[in-house]
């Protein structure tokens, strides 16, 4: 079933409402990660390609800045009940070629949604201010204007949330968008394309660019003087070049990049809750997620417990293909990434470390690695020092809480981290001495349309979801006015 959804899905780019082969006929071969065969192939945009989007994204600027706020957000509110009604097509063109599993899959196009439905809900709430200067000269009027022709570059990770988590604010501030999805995961955001179509967003309002030649189209764009705006989940080194090139005509930036997340457990946790919590924070989508657990750190008093008990839970887990029926685990997206996380266990075992559970590829076909846990790691180990991305969980013990601290902000990275404590007030206090964006207390689950989304340090600038998301796409406008 889940081959004849793929083929129902247009492959071309999807530019000023129409679809159309990329100017030099170049195209994508989309992998199944679970069987490493290719499922279909998409056009690959061109500079050529990414001219005609920015051509088509302005050319309907004006006047979908102009549109009302609540019949933007009516579109908005369409675009969520087309997503919850397809939901699981939707579910099994992510599982297939992202790798997770279907109920992960129903899980996210369900997360999606939401931010479509939020936002239609924030679109008519753009109010300004006004006031009387304090020194009597004038009034002071301020208002909000969309910021502009915007670049989205999603990851693979999240191929439907992390587009709707950019498209749904810039289109409820009334910006026009050019979406360029990460190569390995283009039939989701072309998918997402065709239900924005059916909701009503008019042509050349969003244009969904897929492109193996990334650096190329987003040069492009980015240089081209009718973009005002680049919004970027991934890794924090691309980040680094994309900020540098939108530098170059002072591009307005909203970066959310790479974490390196702890996950602290201390000495009077609940280790039945703490185990549960660190299941849900490392092992959704197999570990490939930015806000992932990605050192566990347990107070020596609880450690041994918590290891065992957590290497039960991940050695219960099955691992499979996505769509496969008790299938827990999926495979991870590709072989380098498979390959990175079999590299940084391997470096660790050789450091010392011991291997409660997993701690190799499995045979057969396919992306897939164990679910694994580590106890005595070196602390000069990459596995601490590195986001991970994978099913691994490096446990580390320690015995004073200010040592915890320092260890959990001694990384470049601030997105995000979590505190499990018998104590709300003492997890609490702990938390708010956490160089993190995003904390979870007592929670593995901390994602939120409603709540802002963002780090700190080199995990990113600026905030997605809540008011905070749409604002990033809104220009501050204030007027002297006397009358």
């Amino acid at each position: 079933m889940s081959d004849k959804l793929i083929s129902a899905i247009p492959t071309d780019l999807h530019i000023g409402g129409q679809w159309v082969p990329s100017s030099d006929g170049s195209r994508i071969s989309v992998v199944d990660p679970a069987t490493e065969q290719v499922i279909a192939d998409v056009a690959s945009g061109s500079a050529a390609d990414a001219t005609s989007a920015v051509d088509a994204a302005f050319a309907a600027s004006a006047e979908w800045a102009a549109t009302a706020p609540r019949e933007r957000g009516e579109i908005l509110r369409k675009a969520y009940e087309l997503i919850t009604e397809r939901r699981l097509d939707i579910a099994k063109i992510i599982s297939r070629e992202e790798g997770k599993t279907l109920a992960e899959g129903l899980g996210e196009v369900a997360y999606a949604a939401e931010f479509f439905r939020w936002y239609a809900e924030e679109a008519p709430r753009t109010m300004g201010h006004f006031g009387r200067s304090p020194v009597g000269a004038n009034n002071i009027l301020v208002d909000h204007c969309p910021v502009g022709v915007s670049l989205l570059i999603t990851p693979w990770n999240f191929p439907m949330a992390m587009g709707t988590r950019k498209i749904a604010p810039a289109l409820a501030a009334g910006c026009t968008v050019i979406l360029k999805p990460a190569s390995a995961t283009p039939l989701t955001a072309l998918a997402l394309a065709v239900v924005l179509e059916e909701a009503g967003v008019p042509a050349g309002v969003v244009n969904v660019l897929p492109s193996s030649r990334s650096g190329e189209v987003s040069n492009q764009i980015l240089g081209d003087s009718r973009v005002a705006k680049v919004s970027f989940t991934g890794s924090t080194e691309v980040g680094r070049v994309l900020l540098a090139k939108a530098s170059e005509r002072i591009v307005n930036c909203s970066m959310e990049l790479g974490g390196n997340a702890p996950f602290i457990v201390l000495d009077d946790a609940d280790i039945d809750a703490a185990v549960e919590g660190a299941m849900i924070a490392k092992m959704r989508n197999a570990g490939e997620s930015c806000i992932g657990a990605n050192r566990f750190y347990a107070h020596s008093s609880i450690a041994d417990e918590f290891s065992e008990k957590f290497a039960a839970a991940m050695a219960d887990l099955k691992v499979g293909p996505g769509l496969e029926e008790g299938v827990d685990v999926g495979p991870l997206v590709n072989a380098s990434t498979r390959d990175k996380v079999a590299q940084l266990v391997d470096d660790a075992v050789a450091r010392g470390a011991r291997v409660h559970t997993g701690g190799k590829r499995p045979p057969g076909p396919g992306f897939f690695y164990e679910p694994t846990v580590l106890t005595d790691i070196d602390p000069q180990a990459d596995i601490l020092h590195t986001e991970i991305f994978g099913p691994v969980a490096p446990i580390v013990k320690f015995d004073e809480l200010s040592d915890v601290i320092i260890r959990a902000n001694d990384t470049i990275f601030g997105l995000a981290a979590y505190v499990f404590s018998g104590n709300v007030g003492r997890a609490l206090a702990v938390a708010q001495q956490i160089d993190a964006g995003i904390i979870g207390v007592n929670r593995g689950f901390v994602s939120d349309p409603a709540a802002p989304f963002g780090g700190m340090k080199q995990s990113g600038l600026g905030r997605e979801g809540s008011q905070d998301g749409m604002h990033e796409f809104l220009e501050k406008r204030y007027i002297a006015v006397d009358w």
